[in-house]
């Protein structure tokens, strides 16, 4: 566990007239083949009080689940070459502005979506109007990771698709927890976050993602897939 937030980021947060702290939870790095109940019990039982909200990133979720593929293992076409090109990169993450990454969001979602969703996005650009392509190519879509500068190894040479069953996930962590802890798998970057998977309500995801919303666990070296939401 850490007991001071990540480099750059605030222990507490205020949500209306409520202060929450974020406590990061350190682990070593989760590899493919490593069990996530394993993890949770390691790591975030030791941690987790009555009340508090445990988050736990569907990074870690999904490489427990098998689904990261190093840069080597993924056959690219010419289409997602073609395609990578014309994907604004920020400096928050290279999303499917790459080859790779491309090539997996095509077999993800399939081709005839992603195309389409590649067209309206070329059409509203030329009117000023972003975010198309992610709403229409979906959830699986947005979730897929690729490389960044600040990846922990072996991640910074892999592409990590998004979790399966993230409800499924978040329901049986909470079970194991002993049904005190609220569960959220949850996708969070400096740009903004979405909850995939939970055990809170409808309110409770929108809170959490403004509780999450400046991305407390940072997103490269700092080794924390799980964090603990605790009112204060």
């Amino acid at each position: 566990m850490s007991g001071a937030a990540n480099e750059g980021k605030a222990l507490e947060v205020v949500i209306d007239g409520a202060s929450y702290a974020r406590i990061p939870i350190r682990t070593r790095v989760v590899m493919p083949g490593d069990d996530l109940d394993a993890v949770i019990d390691e790591y975030a039982k030791p941690v987790v009080a009555a009340g508090d909200i445990l988050f736990v990133t569907e990074k870690i979720v999904a490489i427990t689940q098998g689904r990261s593929y190093t840069l080597d293992e993924i056959q690219v076409r010419p289409l997602a070459r073609f395609l990578s090109k014309y994907v604004t990169r920020t400096p928050y993450g290279i999303g499917l502005g790459m080859p790779e990454t491309m090539e997996m969001a095509l077999r993800e979602c399939g081709t005839p979506r992603i195309l389409f969703a590649a067209a309206v996005s070329a059409v509203t650009k030329v009117i000023g109007r972003r975010g198309d392509f992610y709403r229409i190519a979906g959830d699986k879509a947005r979730a897929i990771d690729g490389p960044t500068s600040g990846t922990i190894p072996p991640y910074n040479k892999a592409v990590v698709l998004g979790p399966t069953d993230p409800s499924g996930v978040a329901a049986r962590t909470k079970a194991r927890l002993g049904g005190v802890a609220e569960v959220a798998v949850v996708d969070i970057n400096d740009i903004g976050g979405n909850i995939l998977g939970s055990t809170l309500d409808r309110a409770g995801e929108q809170r959490l993602v403004r509780i999450l919303r400046d991305n407390p666990l940072g997103q490269g070296h700092q080794s924390t897939p799980l964090g603990v939401i605790r009112e204060v």
